[in-house]
């Protein structure tokens, strides 16, 4: 049997969609799947590299980078409608304020990085492992950092404060379209046939979690970091929804945006 393998992030809204296989009730005909698990940024950079996996969840910023390799699953997509990346600080700001300061994120070809190049003011960037942006803040090694998963849920437990939603700005910024975050994506040089068998799995899986929730939330527990249960299955149901189905016209206009008004291939603002 050929090896599919397919990535994603140790998170509970990516397990949570990928029940369906890891549970065994979701199967690639004629084909054995490999599961592979790496922070996004980590998936981002194999992405780019010599062995790309056959199906991978990527931040939409690096998609937009990698688009003659991958093309979009359009299933399993991760969408804030009004929400997104949180920019919090030890104290509160106003947010004119970070101009020329530091802000942790998550990784260079991340999507949080991508909408605050263009929604905050002129900033240094820093870049770290998404789970020691909370600590870095706190140890005054920055002034305020983009926070993703379910940090977006805790900061307040660790003494933070909310400055902006960046799924907020660009709602704000253009009439109220929601931010595509992070998307699967599959390899171009598969068989078409290969493709649409795995888009079908992969909607199923997700089909599956919806329907078998608690045993789904369960299940994306192990990747949680410590939530409870009720706040996984409240990040969950923040990223996990009909979105995930099916890419709509919303989100095709979201990408366009994206790709024209934000993506640049040089790296700015580094610091």
């Amino acid at each position: 049997m050929d090896s599919i393998r397919i990535g994603h992030s140790p998170d509970p809204d990516d397990a949570f969609m990928f029940y369906g296989f890891a549970s065994g009730q979701v199967t690639i005909p004629g084909h054995e799947i490999a599961h592979v698990l790496h922070d996004i940024q980590s998936l981002n950079e194999l992405a780019t590299g010599d062995d790309p996996l056959e199906v991978t969840a990527i931040s939409l910023h690096a998609y937009l980078d990698l688009d003659e390799r991958y093309e979009l699953l359009e299933v399993g997509t991760s969408v804030g409608r009004g929400y997104g990346p949180r920019l919090v600080s030890k104290a509160p700001h106003d947010l004119t304020w970070f101009e020329g300061k530091r802000i942790a994120l998550p990784g260079p070809k991340t999507t949080a990085t991508l909408v605050a190049r263009k929604l905050l003011p002129r900033f240094l960037e820093v870049h770290m492992d998404f789970t020691e942006i909370m600590r870095a803040i706190q140890d005054g090694e920055v002034e305020g950092g983009a926070i993703i998963h379910e940090g977006q849920l805790t900061y307040g437990d660790e003494g933070l404060h909310l400055i902006a939603d960046l799924g907020v700005l660009f709602a704000e910024a253009h009439e109220g379209l929601p931010l595509p975050l992070g998307v699967n994506c599959v390899r171009r040089d598969l068989p078409a046939d290969v493709k649409e068998a795995i888009a079908t799995a992969y909607r199923k899986s997700v089909e599956i979690a919806l329907a078998q929730r608690q045993e789904a939330v369960q299940y994306s527990l192990q990747y949680g970091r410590g939530l409870s249960h009720a706040l996984a299955d409240r990040f969950v149901g923040m990223y996990v929804n009909e979105d995930s189905l099916a890419f709509n016209d919303e989100l095709r206009r979201a990408v366009a945006i994206l790709r024209a008004q934000y993506w640049k291939r040089e790296t700015c603002c580094a610091g």
